[in-house]
């Protein structure tokens, strides 16, 4: 590879432990008859030359003792060392020494064993000295007719490397009509595809003219023959727009091609040359057709990001084949069928929501066996899907509801949350489905487990079971049903001492319940109880969902300590009598009778709470703000107040219905700024590929346009940024006084970070050997160790350096600069200074789901608080810093951050170019004197991310 126009050609790289190995010790093995010591001998010198050793007494001892060698290994290695050493000087002539080899080239190059030719004609590949190959040349084309096709195939490569050369032409003028000649009766793939890629290069109208004589066998040839003829035809259509039609017919032919890459490079350049829904239509069958037929996964992502291409720019064509897409959801692997349904439901139209809504329900419905790996991602998946259908199709809600209520039981809470919450939004969204969902609701709802879903599930049932008296009366008795027969723990006997409590008796004990810390949608703080049997019903545990299915599932979660459903029980009851109250459907006695009956359930959980049974048996005490809770539902109950009936009976839902709207509005806007995005404006520069061809520009600079695309695409094309940005991330590492001086710029790619470091000699002498030794520091890696180098008096050497990087953490290397200096016995070392990385290169604003950030925030077990000590003084204005200061974006809507209220609370998130995840909350408020105050919490699944967004922040915040 060539790292850098400043430096010279690398073919390979052999990974070595920096083992010290003498010079001497090599020399004896040479000299020994030992064939198995001269290999050995050999390695070791290869690799120390490679990590940057001079052995300039150890050529001769070679030639003497190696080249003469006939051992295979020895004469592979002896070619490997010839490629590794330095052959010129350093005025770049051939050094005299390297003469004595040319012999020994050639008398490879006509040896009797195959073998032995065809290393020699790979190594020739590899060396760029014109001085060293032009003996070489006539034996070179005589292999060009040698019986043996490994030999004829490498001889066309070596023929190829010559012709490349700046002076190529002049030492083979006539290689173009060597290949030609040879490729007319050459029977071997290998060699012809060599020979055919020869010419397309540096002779196109003769490759274009071979494959229009062979055109009828095109479709018979092998997959590498094909594939060099698809490189053909995008390079003839790059430069000769006007001939793509008689090329078209070539590549529809070789979509029938039983070998998948030519079916892949085929849709890919069907679909560069042109956009007519015919082709763009053939290239997207032939891709779903991949996305069936092979078998690795990669190759699957890799088309599915084909068809996402596609979508993006023919949704028309790509509607027609959304059922196609479709069936990549047979692939076990989720990252696959992620992808497939994010394609899916971009193309999701009125034409097609029915057959998609189907296959989506057979899919859910296959989840429910336990033989499906992953199935329960994969059902959230699919809930997620389902419910995006019935947002965007609300005549589809009905048809999935059933289905989907069946999962509101489902042992992971995860995709049961997502069932409610997909229920709770249609509801309100949906008016004719009311009746329907709470039938259903009030069906499913005893044998729901999970907390969260039963206080989801309880809100719905007390804020939309309206229609009537008998209605929410029944909601009443199914409710009191779950909580099961009052008391829920018995009294103090007679003779003064507590009796066993009543849940002993149960099928499952008392268990202490793990109380955790949750964030509010606020950013404020609360308790969250985690119940043991929840916990399990998390991680799939059958076992205690089976031993708690005896007891009512309301009635277990408050035995297990959840008294914050408990304060939501008592809420629905509340608002369920209150609405019987205002309906007047019952007889005064019965409404009476009612009401003290959820008096009496909601004194029952009070009393469970502060029992000294409950709280002897390890459950969790009741706290606060549920007693506070419970007491103002019995408050509403025993008396009417116009303003808190209202309050209770109307606002809530009127705040979620302005939630909902809320919603709706922002993703109706992020909607029309995304399609905004990919439209033209009118006064946008036209790129005319005609028009390019000006004074200064060459034909080979302005031919390869998909080399441009590529770069725009990476973002190398804005990495070659102006003097001015270049400027900017230069890194000083030494002094002006130093003898050295070097500065490194920094270019940072995903996973590499790219040292350009230029080194000084600012002194008088010749300083040899100078090295850059580096260290990391963090999840950094040095990919290889710098050469060393001779810096003549005020000399200037380019050192480039490559570093990969394997995580998002703020790094640091730092490292020396080694050079021996004439009139010196000792080697002298100048330190340079640390250059960090940071973490901004890596991290990329993204968006998740509400819940999707609790849970995450839950889960992640790393945090770094940091306190607020800014000089900004409104907390609007201090948000927005943070926001451009991390590249986070915020989740909090703006609705929520208007006003004035001197306090603000927002989440925010991003996302590494690895996938990890970063969480941040911020808390402000405006104190008494002025100055804002407050914490900011990061947390992260890695340590590194949350110390290295902490340190940032404190960077950053004072703006």
């Amino acid at each position: 590879m060539v790292s850098s126009k400043h430096e010279k050609s690398s073919t390979f790289l052999v990974s070595t432990d920096k083992a010290q190995v003498s010079q001497n010790e090599i020399r004896e093995a040479l000299e020994s008859s030992d064939e198995d010591a001269k290999v050995a001998a050999m390695e070791k010198a290869i690799t120390a030359i490679l990590a940057g050793e001079q052995f300039p007494t150890l050529f001769i001892t070679i030639v003497r003792y190696v080249l003469p060698s006939e051992n295979h290994m020895v004469q592979k290695l002896l070619l490997l060392y010839l490629e590794t050493i330095e052959k010129t000087d350093a005025q770049g002539k051939l050094l005299p020494e390297m003469i004595l080899i040319c012999q020994n080239l050639r008398n490879n190059l006509q040896h009797p064993n195959e073998y032995i030719r065809g290393v020699t004609l790979r190594f020739l590949c590899r060396i760029h000295e014109e001085e060293l190959l032009e003996p070489l040349v006539p034996s070179v084309i005589a292999n060009l007719e040698h019986r043996h096709s490994y030999v004829r195939k490498n001889a066309v490569l070596a023929l190829t490397a010559i012709f490349n050369l700046p002076k190529g032409e002049l030492l083979v003028p006539d290689a173009p009509e060597l290949v030609e000649r040879m490729l007319q009766n050459e029977q071997d793939l290998s060699t012809r595809r060599n020979a055919f890629v020869m010419l397309a290069d540096h002779a196109q109208d003769k490759a274009v003219s071979y494959l229009f004589q062979q055109i009828d066998r095109v479709a018979d040839w092998g997959d590498i023959l094909q594939i060099a003829v698809l490189d053909l035809i995008r390079k003839v259509c790059r430069t000769s727009p006007d001939q793509k039609g008689k090329y078209i017919k070539i590549i529809l032919a070789l979509l029938q091609s039983r070998s998948t890459a030519v079916m892949y490079e085929c849709a890919v350049t069907l679909v560069s040359l042109s956009s007519a829904p015919t082709a763009v239509r053939a290239a997207a069958n032939c891709f779903c057709q991949l996305l069936v037929t092979h078998s690795d996964n990669n190759v699957k992502l890799i088309v599915l990001d084909r068809l996402q291409e596609l979508k993006d720019r023919h949704r028309d064509v790509m509607r027609e084949l959304l059922m196609d897409v479709l069936r990549a959801l047979s692939a076990p692997n989720l990252d696959i069928r992620k992808k497939a349904l994010d394609i899916a439901l971009d193309l999701i139209d009125a034409r097609n929501i029915d057959e998609v809504v189907g296959v989506l329900k057979k899919e859910a419905m296959k989840t429910q066996s336990r033989e499906l790996e992953k199935g329960a991602e994969y059902r959230q998946l699919l809930v997620q899907a389902i419910h995006t259908c019935a947002v965007r199709f609300p005549e589809t809600a009905a048809s999935v509801l059933h289905l989907l209520c069946d999962f509101l039981s489902d042992t992971n809470t995860a995709s049961a949350l997502d069932v409610i919450f997909f229920i709770r939004e249609i509801i309100e969204t949906n008016p004719k489905l009311h009746d329907t969902i709470i039938e259903r609701l009030m069906d499913t709802f005893p044998a729901i487990r999970a907390s969260r879903v039963c206080a989801c599930a309880l809100w719905i049932i007390s804020e939309y079971c309206t229609r009537s008296a008998e209605e929410i009366a029944a909601a009443v008795e199914m409710i009191k049903s779950c909580l099961g027969p009052l008391p829920l723990f018995k009294q103090r006997g007679e003779d003064g001492e507590e009796e066993e409590a009543e849940a002993s008796s149960l099928p499952i004990p008392i268990q202490a319940a793990a109380a955790r810390p949750a964030v509010l949608a606020d950013g404020s703080y609360a308790t969250q109880t985690a119940l043991p049997g929840e916990s399990a019903a998390v991680a799939g545990s059958a076992a205690a969902a089976s031993a708690a299915s005896n007891v009512p599932n309301l009635r277990a979660l408050l035995l297990g300590g959840d008294f914050f459903l408990g304060a939501i029980i008592t809420a629905t009851l509340t608002k369920l009598v209150l609405r019987l109250r205002a309906l007047k459907g019952l007889p005064p006695a019965s409404l009476n009778r009612l009401s003290a009956d959820v008096m009496a359930a909601v004194a029952g959980i009070l009393r469970l709470g502060e029992s000294a049974a409950a709280a002897a048996a390890g459950v969790h005490p009741l706290d606060a703000d549920s007693r506070d809770r419970m007491a103002t539902c019995l408050r509403a109950l025993s008396g009417v107040d116009e303003g808190m009936e209202r309050v209770w009976l109307h606002d809530c839902r009127a705040s979620f219905a302005n939630l909902i709207a809320d919603k709706q509005r922002r993703d109706a806007a992020e909607a029309k700024q995304e399609k905004a995005r990919s439209v033209c404006q009118p006064d946008e520069l036209i790129d005319f590929h005609h028009l390019k061809m000006r004074k200064g520009l060459s034909k080979v600079e302005l031919e390869d346009s998909v080399a441009s695309d590529l770069a725009r695409a990476t973002g190398m094309a804005d990495a070659a940024a102006t003097a001015t940005n270049r400027l900017n991330k230069i890194v000083q590492l030494t002094g002006f006084s130093d003898p050295i001086y070097a500065e490194a710029y920094v270019t940072v790619h995903q996973y590499d970070i790219v040292l350009d470091v230029s080194v000084i000699n600012r002194t008088q002498a010749t300083m040899q050997n100078v090295s850059l030794e580096l260290a990391t520091m963090g999840d950094l890696k040095l990919v290889e160790r710098p050469q060393s180098y001779t810096l003549a008096p005020g000399g200037t050497q380019s050192i480039r350096a490559n570093i990969k990087v394997s995580s998002t953490e703020t790094g640091a290397i730092f490292g020396n600069l080694v050079y021996e200096s004439t009139g010196y016995a000792d080697r002298s070392v100048v330190v340079l200074a640390d250059i960090h990385i940071d973490i901004m290169d890596y991290i990329v604003p993204a968006s998740c789901a509400d819940t999707q950030f609790r849970a995450m925030w839950a889960e992640f077990e790393w945090e770094n608080k940091v306190a607020v000590n800014t000089s900004f003084e409104e907390p609007a204005d201090f948000l927005d810093h943070i926001i451009a200061s991390t590249n986070m974006r915020c989740l909090t809507p703006p609705s929520a951050l208007n006003g004035d209220c001197g306090f603000l609370a927002a989440n925010l998130y991003a996302r590494s170019v690895f996938g990890e995840d970063a969480l941040v909350n911020v808390s402000v408020e405006k104190l008494a004197d002025g100055r804002l105050g407050g914490y900011i919490r990061i947390r992260s699944k890695t340590q590194g991310i949350a110390l290295s967004l902490g340190d940032k922040l404190i960077l950053k915040q004072k703006g």
